[in-house]
């Protein structure tokens, strides 16, 4: 099953079955059909009008709220399933659920039988037949994807040691706020090149055609092949002046992500050159933005000053969050 689908949800053989059937192309207002999403699962599937479609619906979920006309998720309960700790990503989906009429239900996997070992297609077919979708924070991509395809409901990747689909939606979107739009722009990326987070910008580059530059040390840039497979305009480098040099946008991310603990002095060595702070931001282009997907580090990938000094983009950015999850939410009931 490809990780992003449009398709019709199956019909039920239980004609009192009271999950909603209808995931069918619909006629818009116009009287033109379009295709519904069935799965969010990589930023790597997606087309170049998939993602500003998610854009697009963004805009109109932000702001509208706590006005919305409809809720498309009422009377309907999504598994919350975090193999990983969070606080934007927990908060974000279970609050955006709640706004969009549905109740979330939070499972750690201690909650469940997969903290004791039984198989994702077995937890996935029980939880098909009694939610209507579900959010899943976890270590392997594989598994999301292994959920998705036994469990038959709207299954969204919340972070994967292989990518973060709805933090990079969200940064984009944010970035379309600040700078009215994503032509001609220039992301560079500071830091550990080859984690979730800069594998889905390589992706949005590769279908939006945006330049991205990732200056990272060689033992942590993104391997060849994924480079080879997303084309596009990706420079990678060790050279982070160069990189930094009249971007229009700087991101950085934690040097040691979850499960890189037992990696963190060898990380913190290798890693600390690789810093944002007011220097480089007086190398990227005038008005830069400063982007950050947090939790911070101050005085490691980022310093505290400069954090503090674009504080509302990186505040604006983690709010997105909620609003971007709407959007998909929304999208996967239609």
């Amino acid at each position: 099953m490809p990780p992003w689908r449009f398709c019709a949800r199956s019909s039920r053989k239980n004609s009192r079955d009271p999950r909603p059937t209808r995931n069918r192309i619909a006629p818009t207002p116009t009287g033109h059909y379009k295709r519904r999403v069935k799965h969010l699962l990589s930023i790597e599937s997606l087309s170049r009008e998939e993602i500003i479609e998610i854009l697009d619906a963004t805009t109109e979920m932000k702001a509208t709220r706590g006005r919305h006309s409809a809720h498309p998720l009422r009377h309907q309960c999504w598994a919350i399933m975090f193999a990983k700790s969070s606080t934007r990503t927990r908060v974000s989906f279970e609050v955006g659920i709640r706004e969009l009429g549905g109740d979330p239900m939070f499972l750690s996997s201690n909650d469940i039988q997969l903290g004791r070992g039984e198989p994702i297609k077995d937890t996935a077919r029980v939880m098909g037949r009694m939610l209507h979708g579900a959010v899943i924070r976890t270590f392997a991509q594989r598994d999301v994807e292994e959920f998705a395809e036994y469990s038959g409901i709207p299954t969204i990747n919340a972070l994967t040691d292989e990518e973060h689909p709805c933090q990079i939606l969200a940064d984009l979107f944010t970035i379309r706020e600040k700078r009215g739009s994503l032509d001609d722009l220039t992301v560079c990326f500071v830091g550990d090149g080859d984690c979730n987070v800069p594998r889905s910008w390589i992706w949005a580059a590769a279908k939006l055609g945006f330049e991205l530059r990732i200056a990272a040390p060689t033992h942590f840039q993104p391997p060849a092949d994924l480079l080879a497979r997303a084309g596009g305009r990706i420079a990678v480098t060790t050279g982070l002046q160069d990189a930094a040099a009249g971007a229009d946008v700087l991101y950085t991310d934690v040097w040691v992500s979850m499960g890189k603990e037992d990696e963190a002095a060898y990380r913190i060595a290798q890693l600390s050159g690789y810093q944002i702070n007011d220097e480089l931001v007086s190398i990227a282009k005038p008005g830069a933005l400063v982007m950050h997907c947090l939790p911070a580090y101050r005085g490691k990938e980022i310093t505290d000053a400069t954090l503090e000094a674009h504080a509302d983009t990186i505040f604006q950015e983690a709010e997105n969050r909620l609003h971007v999850q709407k959007a998909v939410l929304s999208m996967l009931t239609r």
